[in-house]
């Protein structure tokens, strides 16, 4: 299977290139395939999209996000569709931490994947909102997401404690145990989500 992505070389929003997460992502849907035929995906922060570009060849009807605020990302995704035949994508404009109608009218889902979306320390909250209030919406979807450890180690203390901090903060602001219960089993010891990394 080949897969064309459309890149410009430079621009200063991330969601311009391919990173490395999407491309351990992409494998990992490939080697689902199967499981993926006639599912309903969700990207979020989908930038270039090799993720869902790779769901949608493998059969799921997939709708990609970016958000409302970089329409360059939003026009890459549908460049990147184009590019790949796929015409019955839909690319839709969802900001991190804002429940917005398009977030509320989305259909229902089986998968969400996030390619990197922890990226910023200053939108992981907004990324688990958006991630908790979907699977509150469909209790059976999963979120597969990869993401890379990209600290130095000089400040890994400090971070550490700030992302502690941060994740407790976040579970008393939702005020449920299940969602945060929900997106921890949705990452760890199910054979059906890519392994990951814990700091």
């Amino acid at each position: 299977m080949k897969s064309r992505i459309s890149l410009p070389v430079l621009d200063p929003q991330y969601g311009m290139y391919v990173w490395p997460c999407a491309v351990v992502l992409a494998q990992y849907l490939w080697t689902q395939r199967e499981a993926l035929k006639d599912k309903t995906v969700l990207e979020l922060g989908a930038g270039v999209s090799l993720p869902g570009v790779v769901a949608a060849r493998c059969g799921a009807k997939v709708i990609l996000s970016d958000s409302a605020r970089t329409p360059l990302c939003l026009e890459n995704c549908r460049r990147s569709c184009g590019a790949n035949g796929l015409h019955d994508v839909g690319v839709l404009g969802l900001t991190w931490g804002e429940v917005s109608p398009d977030l509320v009218l989305l259909p229902k889902l089986d998968i969400i994947l996030g390619s990197d979306v922890f990226y910023e320390p200053q939108d992981f909250e907004d990324v688990l909102v958006t991630v908790a209030f979907l699977l509150r919406k469909n209790p059976r979807a999963r979120f597969w997401t990869t993401y890379q450890e990209r600290r130095e180690q000089k400040d890994k203390n400090v971070n550490v404690t700030q992302q502690n901090q941060t994740w407790t903060q976040l579970e008393t602001k939702l005020c449920d145990s299940n969602i945060i219960q929900d997106i921890n089993e949705h990452s760890k010891g199910d054979n059906t989500t890519p392994p990951s990394h814990h700091n």
